[in-house]
């Protein structure tokens, strides 16, 4: 065997023609050829899906029930193959709680960073947190009413899962007779056996007290047993109030607000103890939005502006508007834009404390109640929130829409993990500058010397892994970017970073076309990159159409020569130099300038305009821009220059709220014209189309359902 080639013998996955080829090992390789012509059979179904079989095979018998395991490819033969790692184009993750400092690990490390040298503030007045002293937690218990029965408690296991059988029996053993369970206040002596597998927090409860004077001595005391029992925490319960925590390191004198420890877990939007109440962490909520029930404010309520109570408009909710009208004196007969804003609010949000005589009739009686109008949207939500309806919930969600979180303001965090800072930002702040941007932040941060010292480690993997990302010509995402909102190609660089960081020699990694979405500025740093794969002494293998990536290759595998049943065989072989000199290569002659793709010699006239005005969305300064209808339009710019915002986030998604009532919210721009000359719209994204066994092209083009 020829330790120098990957030696492939027989491949006939697909619509390769039983196909041998030697591809150099440690070298940049480029497959190109026609789309269809065979190129992703060969690289990720033959090469990658064999060397991913052999992997698993290594493995034992109970670590391969948990892997994918891949069928055995078509095909004679392999050999010199190494461990391969795919990296394709596809969008890195769906997850809304996926962001690219999550997906490349580095907001593991920020996280790692604030829990160590992070600075607290009090998210109230703002003052820098200081300790507390056990006087100073005495004073503000005693100012508890006179009378108040309170528990001091010791908090010893805090949302974590086990048993905890060693440490119940120590607390026993060491004299305390009463201990908080998940909430439950147990006497040791006939503790609950706890579910291992479910999180749990136990907290010892240490004294009782009634606030009184001269309760100070005995408070002090069991604050102090408190505090050595947990490490410097203590809880004050009272009954039918919030429980309040003293730190004996974490806490702001002025405003009595103390902190937990800080932690890891403390600042990650995935966690109950980092994440925000109000929307889990998702940074935004799925509310009514008044546009969705008022789509059309040119009706009038009698015209059925308001749409869920549409089909209901000879019943009981038109019967209140009526009521409504008459207690405001407005009619219901006026378009809903022209009525004062006091009324829209009222018919949206109810009258508040301000009752309205109702009546309904009953067996040819009527009869009269007061009480304030509940309005539209409070009305839905109730609905929504008391109902066991699947399809009323499926109804009132067609009125929904995502809206930034209010209580945290779209940063997914507690405002006690948003008030710890480093170099003056917390960790929100420094997610939402882009990669450049914190790779400069970190550059010029300036830290104690004490905290430097605790940092270094972190910092070098914060500034490795955002240096790898800027080599890959991303450095314009933000770091709070979610990575659905990605496109393939951003995608397949930033695991390329990943890869990068990981240093590994001696692998074979497949990509498909990686140049997709860069612009051709970038292109040199993408190609630096792969070149610094194959110089750390591993293979490079790429899928790709790109001029430059295939001029600045060790090796050219060319396919063809047309595709599907046209293609799949080896049409040419071997350095750039030599497939330009080739003949039968297609790319060849493209490459040699002897084939080339003239320019039209007359361009179709422009008759109509799809106008966006003043788009401020993301980074438009907001500008203007016109869309010609009936032509091919190109949208072009260096990555990162707004495209994708210009396009899909402002155009597309207002066409989208237009046609289909998306409860997707557009981007910011001052109005659209042009819109009533469409009949649809249609957005074809960069998601993969799949390699499923369900997946094919009829399914896909719709034939399959008309057959």
């Amino acid at each position: 065997m020829n330790r120098k080639f990957i030696s492939i013998k027989g491949a006939r996955e697909h619509n390769l023609k039983n196909i041998d080829v030697e591809i150099p090992r440690d070298q940049l390789v480029v497959i190109t050829g026609l789309s269809g012509s065979g190129k992703s059979s060969l690289a990720f179904d033959t090469i990658y899906a064999e060397g991913q079989r052999r992997y698993v095979e290594s493995l034992s018998a109970y670590a391969r029930q948990f892997l994918e395991q891949m069928g055995k490819p078509d095909v004679d033969s392999i050999e010199g193959l190494s461990p391969a790692i795919s990296i394709e184009q596809k969008t890195t993750s769906r997850n809304p709680r996926s962001t690219v400092a999550t997906v490349t690990e580095i907001y593991d490390y920020f996280r790692l960073l604030f829990a160590r040298v992070g600075q607290p503030y009090c998210y109230q007045c703002g003052k820098e947190i200081t300790a507390q002293t056990i006087t100073q937690m005495v004073d503000m218990v005693m100012t508890y009413p006179p009378g108040s029965k309170i528990q001091v408690m010791a908090p010893l296991i805090q949302g974590r899962k086990g048993e905890y059988k060693k440490e119940l029996l120590q607390i026993k053993k060491n004299g305390y007779v009463r201990v908080r369970i998940d909430g439950t206040v147990v006497d040791l002596v006939e503790t609950p056996p706890l579910d291992k597998n479910k999180k749990h927090s136990i907290d010892v409860v240490v004294d009782r007290i009634i606030i009184k004077e001269g309760a100070e001595k005995r408070l002090a005391d069991s604050l102090e047993t408190a505090l050595g029992l947990s490490g410097g925490l203590v809880i004050i319960a009272r009954e039918n109030q919030a429980d309040a925590l003293f730190n004996e390191k974490l806490a702001c004198v002025s405003c009595g607000i103390s902190y937990p420890e800080m932690e890891p877990r403390m600042f990650s939007f995935n966690s109950p103890q980092g994440a925000c109440p109000s929307c889990g962490g998702l940074g935004t909520t799925r509310d009514l939005d008044a546009e969705l029930i008022v789509p059309d404010r040119n009706l009038s309520l009698r015209e059925g502006a308001v749409k869920p109570w549409e089909k209901r408009g000879a019943g009981f909710y038109f019967n209140m508007m009526e009521v409504l009208a008459a207690h405001l004196k407005f009619d219901l007969k006026t378009p809903f834009k022209q009525l004062k804003s006091e009324f829209q609010k009222a018919i949206l949000y109810g009258t508040g404390d301000d009752p309205v005589t109702f009546y309904y009739e009953r067996e040819g009686k009527r009869d009269t109640y007061r009480k304030p109008f509940e309005g539209v949207i409070p009305n839905l939500e109730r609905r929504y929130r008391e109902t066991d309806s699947v399809f009323i919930r499926e109804e009132i969600e067609k009125y929904m829409a995502i809206h930034t979180c209010t209580a945290c303001g779209g940063t997914r965090l507690k405002k006690e993990s948003l008030s710890i800072k480093v170099g003056e930002k917390s960790i929100a702040e420094l997610s939402r500058l882009s990669i450049k941007e914190a790779d400069d932040f970190f550059s010029q941060l300036d830290l104690s010397e004490k905290d430097r010292l605790i940092a270094q480690r972190i910092l070098k993997e914060i500034r490795d892994r955002l240096g790898f990302l800027i080599s890959v010509g991303v450095d314009y995402l933000t770091l709070d970017r979610t990575a659905a909102t990605l496109s393939g190609g951003e995608g397949q660089r930033i695991r390329l970073a990943t890869q990068i960081g990981s240093s590994l020699v001696g692998v074979l990694y497949i990509l498909d076309e990686p140049s997709i979405g860069l612009h051709q500025r970038d292109n040199e740093r993408l190609l630096n990159t792969l070149k610094r794969l194959r110089d750390l002494g591993n293979t490079v293998l790429v899928v790709e159409h790109d001029e430059e990536t295939i001029m600045d290759s060790d090796y050219v595998i060319d396919m063809g020569p047309g595709a599907g049943l046209l293609g799949g065989e080896i049409i040419s072989q071997g350095t750039p130099a030599q497939i330009k000199k080739d003949p039968r290569s297609i790319t060849g002659r493209y490459l040699s300038g002897n084939l080339s793709i003239s320019l039209p010699k007359r361009h179709r006239p422009v008759k109509k305009f799809l106008t966006v005005k003043g788009a401020t969305e993301n980074n438009l300064k907001g500008i203007d821009a016109g869309f010609p209808l009936g032509l091919l339009t190109c949208v072009t710019g260096v990555s990162g220059s707004g495209k994708s915002t210009l396009v899909i986030d402002v155009l597309y998604k207002h066409l989208a709220h237009y046609f289909y009532r998306s409860t997707e919210k557009p981007g910011a721009c001052a109005y659209i014209t042009g819109i009533e000359q469409l009949d649809k719209v249609i957005n074809i994204d960069q998601s993969p189309i799949g390699r499923t066994p369900r997946s094919n092209p009829a399914t896909y083009t719709g034939l399959f359902t008309l057959i």
